[in-house]
């Protein structure tokens, strides 16, 4: 399967149906779902990145468990916007991924969602260990919702 832009993404889904958002990081990866409105995203979990086919597995099993028809992968560009070496990795997942899962993807710029999470973490006086906890699928709902918003906003 291949990656869509995110109206592409929205225009394969059925009614009604959950996106899932991945924040692909060097060891952790963060999800987070969206509502079936797709105009709230949510955090979901995490999972430790590790070999493609039990990843797509646990996607599959979210997908079919919440109702999910899509995937949001977040895009790691350099601050100048460029394609740097993070964000060709992540770009190189996410076809593995689409592939794999069989699911609809694309890719929502991400740069600094983790570090605006932390700081909101850091602000609610939240500890360092709870902080580590939760910062995953805090940073995917955060890039989730970004795309959510775009989406809403175009119509």
């Amino acid at each position: 399967m291949t990656l869509f832009n995110l109206t592409g993404l929205v225009a394969t889904l059925p009614r009604n149906s959950r996106l899932i958002g991945l924040d692909p990081g060097s060891r952790i990866i963060g999800i987070a779902l969206s509502d079936v409105s797709r105009r709230l995203a949510s955090p979901y979990g995490a999972m430790k990145r590790g070999k493609l086919a039990e990843m797509a597995q646990t996607i599959r099993d979210i997908a079919a468990k919440e109702g999910a028809g899509g995937i949001v992968i977040g895009l790691p560009l350099s601050m100048d916007g460029s394609l740097g070496p993070a964000a060709q990795a992540a770009r190189d997942w996410a076809h593995a991924i689409a592939a794999a899962t069989g699911l609809a993807v694309a890719m929502m710029d991400e740069r600094l969602s983790s570090a605006a999470v932390n700081r909101a973490m850091i602000e609610s006086d939240l500890s360092r260990a709870k902080r580590a906890a939760r910062v995953d699928a805090a940073a995917a709902a955060y890039m989730l919702q970004s795309a959510l918003d775009l989406l809403n906003e175009a119509g």
